[in-house]
């Protein structure tokens, strides 16, 4: 449904729908999820999560935690040790997000099979060229 047919103007649905959809972009992320998920047993270090997330650049992992730093959600302990030990850890912010991540993921287990069963009527009735591959 287009904001026009919702009867609220769209300046009012933008101001509101802006916060929440940068807040969205950064922590359902693919990358940010990942993370959240791979740190939520304690502190972490950056090796440890760059073995844990498969496909993940060295470079994508720091930016990610970068903006997870910034954004309050990953503190970043560095040990003065010779090299110097990195260890990244939730924020009590980010464990309440990480239990709303955990819900989700319950919820896509729970309804996954009936998701792709809803798939497979679609693609049937409104894209049959999908069914002769």
């Amino acid at each position: 449904m287009s904001q026009r047919n919702t009867g609220a103007p769209s300046q009012v649905v933008n101001a509101h729908a802006c916060p929440v959809r940068e807040v969205l972009d950064r922590v359902a992320g693919k990358w940010s999820v990942q993370i959240l998920v791979a740190s939520s047993h304690g502190p972490i270090r950056f090796t440890e999560l760059e073995r844990g997330i498969e496909g993940i650049s060295r470079r994508m992992l720091t930016l990610t935690l970068r903006n997870l730093e910034r954004d309050g959600l990953v503190t970043r302990t560095v040990y003065p040790t010779v090299p110097p030990r990195v260890e990244y850890e939730l924020t009590p912010m980010a464990r309440e997000l990480h239990e709303t991540l955990q819900r989700l993921t319950e919820w896509a287990e729970r309804n996954r099979h009936h998701i792709a069963q809803a798939r497979a009527v679609y693609d049937a009735e409104h894209r049959p060229e999908l069914l002769d591959v």
